[in-house]
């Protein structure tokens, strides 16, 4: 027959295998260790590079924008009824939003203006059922607030003068 041994091969690769890999590392080690990036001693960076670097790194990581609040300066300008109405009522009374009563609606406001004016100054400062104080704005003053109610109350019928609510 042939005089080839199968068993001896299998043998020979069992032995070469390992050999290259151990080899393969011996090999890296060693150029590794040569060009001083394993174990050899490495030169330090200048304190300049390392400021340098450090700037860049502050530079890349600030914010794109940033946002200051200034505190409002000079006194509170007052607005009339009207602009009150227009600039914060609106938004509720305008599509009656959880049962506000609509600007101008004689229906929804009947049973309201039959409170009396001062009854709905009341309610508008303070705030009622879904209806946040101030109409959600704090900023707005008792005479502001009152004047709104007023024109609100008088766009649906009401005869109610702002003026003759006492401060």
């Amino acid at each position: 027959m042939s005089g080839y041994n199968q068993s001896s091969s299998i043998k020979e690769l069992i032995i070469a295998i390992p050999g290259a890999i151990i080899g393969f590392t011996l090999l890296v080690s060693i150029l590794a260790y040569l060009f001083g990036v394993v174990g050899g001693e490495k030169a330090e960076p200048s304190k300049e590079a390392t400021e340098a670097a450090e700037q860049k790194v502050v530079a890349n990581i600030q914010p794109v924008a940033t946002v200051e609040v200034a505190e409002a300066a000079g006194e509170h300008v007052e607005k009339s009824g009207e602009e009150i109405v227009k600039g914060v009522c609106i938004a509720c009374h305008g599509v009656g939003a959880l049962g506000a009563p609509k600007v101008g609606d004689a229906g929804d406001w009947g049973p309201r203006i039959a409170q009396g004016y001062e009854t709905l100054v009341k309610h508008a400062i303070e705030g009622i059922r879904s209806m946040p104080a101030r109409g959600g704005n704090a900023e707005l003053t008792d005479h502001e607030v009152a004047d709104a109610v007023a024109y609100m109350a008088n766009q649906a019928g009401a005869k109610f003068d702002a003026a003759s609510l006492k401060k």
